[in-house]
């Protein structure tokens, strides 16, 4: 099947929306954990001297093993999903900092990703409806909402400014990779998705370009966010000033 253009996915995506529900694909790191990769076969020859271990940086998989990648996206394809994302869940600066990896790899890593996604669609895609690439957008192991540090409760590992200027960089790369949608997911402390909504809104206005934008917050039993300690309700206040698909 052929690969709608990026300017006019926007369009179709609403037209669908409109007549049907899309179904989004499931979990990525789970799958591949699943394969059973060895460190050395994440790392691969392209990170074979890496000094930090690398099994556990999931999102890297999309570089060093590609084909595996297309083919877990091809699992959700033929089980139906209309909507796949991105191998992207850590790869902001921030999210990969445990790692080290610098922000080119970062680039390359959603740029690949992206790829990844459209090249699963072409081979798995079918010949019916368009199916659709979501950017995901992981909510990263910092936390703005709340302090880490039981004694000293004003204390913050990153503050606001730098996770929003780690996620424009994150943003940047996937809108360039081709993605139909931004997906901000998993948002435990919605104070980063606050960040990462500026950051893709700076995004828009820099660039000139616009895609749509999901959200996925994550809740405890209680119906409130693990972090920010928000019942549904308070969290949609939080962020529905922002356009959101």
């Amino acid at each position: 099947m052929s690969v709608i253009h990026q300017d006019n996915s926007i369009d179709v995506i609403h037209e669908r929306l409109e007549k049907e529900i899309l179904v989004l694909d499931g979990a990525m790191g789970s799958m591949i954990y699943s394969l059973g990769l060895s460190e050395e076969e994440v790392r691969g020859p392209r990170f074979k001297d890496w000094h930090k271990d690398l099994k556990n940086c999931t999102d890297v998989v999309g570089l060093t093993n590609p084909e595996a990648i297309v083919e877990l996206h091809g699992h959700y394809l033929k089980a139906g999903a209309d909507i796949l994302t991105t191998n992207t869940f850590q790869a902001s600066p921030v999210g990969l900092g445990d790692f080290e990896l610098p922000n080119d790899v970062v680039r390359e890593i959603n740029l690949a990703a992206a790829e990844n996604a459209r090249a699963a669609i072409e081979k798995y895609g079918g010949s019916g409806q368009p199916r659709f690439v979501a950017g995901s957008i992981g909510p990263t192991s910092q936390q703005t909402a709340i302090s880490t540090k039981v004694e000293d409760p004003s204390y913050r590992s990153i503050t606001f400014e730098e996770m929003e200027a780690s996620y424009y960089v994150q943003v940047e790369a996937l809108v360039d990779g081709g993605v139909d949608i931004l997906l901000p997911e998993t948002v435990i402390d919605t104070l980063n998705l606050k960040a990462c909504l500026f950051a893709i809104a700076r995004y828009f206005e820099n660039s000139g370009r616009r895609i749509p934008v999901m959200v996925s917050g994550t809740f405890a039993e209680s119906g409130s966010t693990f972090v920010s300690g928000q019942v549904i309700e308070a969290f949609w206040n939080s962020v529905s000033h922002f356009p959101m698909l």
